[in-house]
């Protein structure tokens, strides 16, 4: 799997993790209506993507760390 596929993959899974999450009897019950909304939402219609991007940068951080400390601690 080429990286960005991966990057992609890992985004889409955080972002349905969280709209789930978040708004699961939602999406569960009347998911176009949820869509919908969107327009009229108090944080905006974007939200959602802002959302996910800033849990996706903590995510990617926290992996880039792992990544990191196991290069370290694997070397020696």
């Amino acid at each position: 799997m080429i990286r960005w596929k991966k990057e992609l993959a890992i985004f889409v899974a955080i972002f349905l993790f969280l709209a789930l999450g978040m708004h699961f009897k939602e999406w569960t019950s009347h998911p176009l209506h949820q869509i919908e909304a969107l327009p009229e939402s108090p944080l905006g219609p974007w939200h959602p993507l802002y959302i996910t991007f800033g849990v996706y940068l903590v995510v990617l951080i926290i992996r880039l760390a792992f990544a990191g400390l196991r290069k370290i601690f694997t070397k020696g």
